[in-house]
């Protein structure tokens, strides 16, 4: 029987497909809906609902069924609709009527949003720390090989030197602009929702400003019906940011990959970081870096599958917004092991010396010979005419080990410094140890 069922319940065809995919995802946001029925709990005690020993019962039980799923034993019941159903089922089998108490105030509406948006905060911290890891390890790797030359392209062409030091730092610098987006989706997802019902409030006099300050939320969304728009836009947010810091890793592996192809050579990776062919026995594949691109490229999709979902929603809960969970769930997990698993190869990366020595490479220098003539006089038009005429010629040759960029962010002066700085600034931000005391306090 299900918590809201009367006399009669709906057909098993319209149960299992209403229900979908929720039970896999319930079990992720279980221990989310256990603290923020314990914040509840507390809540209603303060306003009367509870009695003191009601409340202690009700918190002692929450406990016991949030280290339940910490451990790995808890489940939900065949036959019991959701996460919430069967925490509930449990406290009032365990504890008798006083269970039956703790859904006064709230509807499920909010108690799903509630749990969404704690199991998103935990989520971008996760992503978070992993690209903090990730941007940690493109400094280390740019101060090691910041005297290591590439070339650079434009339009796919040779363009003009660059160095793998300057390489590695673009990526560690995109991160902390990701870092951006992922802060204004992560203050979406730090507002409190609960109290709103099912979006037009409760006539007990809840106090919301508690229950915000139990789950350490930095607000909470005052107006009831804009609590329950919530849903949908900060998946729609989560995804835009998700989509942002997945476009930085799709350009790191395309890199990757083509600069592993034997024409161009530049970097290379132990065998067991690297697949073989079932009949080419020369074969390094880099099916990591590829399957991290083809992720990515799946998680940039997710922002415009979230806005078709959303289209059309009038104010108010609808049940479409169920399936934005089998969207956001799994790109979360995606996006989370592309970080882990570009890290973990990064750490083996082997990077080829002296690659701009060969004549083949000289063409690059040609912006360096320009800029030299301008620097001993000479008309910048006519400079350009004169070394295009030379290459043209076939007499250009150019003083290949020779480079003079000193400005901020160039090959001679990475701010490598600066860009760790804005990186720490970028965490930082996020200031995850308010929610760490909020819930230690809770289950203490």
């Amino acid at each position: 029987m299900k918590i809201w069922q009367k006399a009669t319940g709906s057909k098993k065809e319209v149960e299992s497909f209403t229900i979908g995919r929720d039970p896999e995802f319930d079990i992720i946001l279980a221990p989310f809906d256990v603290l923020g029925s314990m914040a509840h709990a507390a809540m209603l005690q303060k306003i009367g609902l509870l009695t003191e020993e009601e409340n202690t019962t009700l918190q002692q039980g929450l406990k016991e069924i949030y280290f339940e799923i910490e451990q790995g034993k808890f489940k939900i019941e065949a036959g019991v609709e959701d996460v919430h159903s069967q925490v509930e089922f449990l406290l009032t089998e365990r504890y008798g009527d006083v269970g039956k108490k703790l859904h006064s105030g709230r509807s499920r509406n909010d108690q799903v949003l509630v749990d969404l948006k704690l199991y998103y905060r935990a989520a971008i911290r996760d992503l978070v720390e992993a690209s903090a890891e990730l941007s940690e390890l493109l400094l280390s790797l740019s101060k090691k090989h910041q005297s290591d030359l590439m070339p650079g392209y434009t339009h796919t062409q040779l363009a003009m030197p660059s160095s793998f030091g300057l390489w590695f730092s673009s990526f560690a610098e995109g991160i902390s602009e990701d870092l951006s987006l992922m802060k204004a989706a992560f203050d979406l997802c730090n507002k409190n929702p609960l109290g709103s019902a099912a979006g037009y409030g409760s006539s007990f006099p809840l106090d919301r400003t508690m229950t915000t300050e139990l789950l350490g939320f930095a607000d909470l969304h005052h107006n009831v019906i804009n609590a329950q728009n919530s849903r949908g836009k900060t998946e729609r947010t989560l995804a835009f940011a998700m989509a942002g810091m997945a476009g930085t890793l799709n350009r790191m592996a395309d890199d990757v990959c083509i600069f592993m192809n034997q024409h161009f050579g530049f970097i290379s990776f132990p065998d067991d970081l690297t697949t073989g062919s079932s009949i080419m026995p020369h074969k390094k594949n880099p099916d990591v870096f590829e399957l991290i691109r083809a992720k990515t490229n799946q998680i940039q999709a997710v922002p415009n599958t979230v806005a078709l979902l959303l289209t059309n929603s009038t104010t108010g809960y609808h049940r479409d917004l169920q399936l934005l969970k089998e969207e956001i769930f799994p790109a979360i997990a995606s996006l989370q092991s592309c970080l882990e698993m570009t890290t973990f190869m990064l750490k083996s990366i082997k990077v080829q010396s002296g690659i701009l020595k060969d004549e083949f490479y000289k063409h690059l220098f040609s912006v360096e010979v320009v800029n030299d003539l301008v620097l001993k006089g000479m008309p910048f038009r006519d400079a350009y005419k004169k070394v295009g005429l030379d290459i043209e010629k076939g007499d250009f040759s150019p003083d290949q080990n020779s480079l003079h960029h000193v400005h901020e962010g160039s090959i001679g002066n990475l701010n490598l410094t600066e860009i760790q700085e804005k990186n720490e600034k970028a965490v930082a931000q996020f200031n995850f140890e308010k929610i760490d005391e909020a819930y230690k306090k809770l289950l203490s």
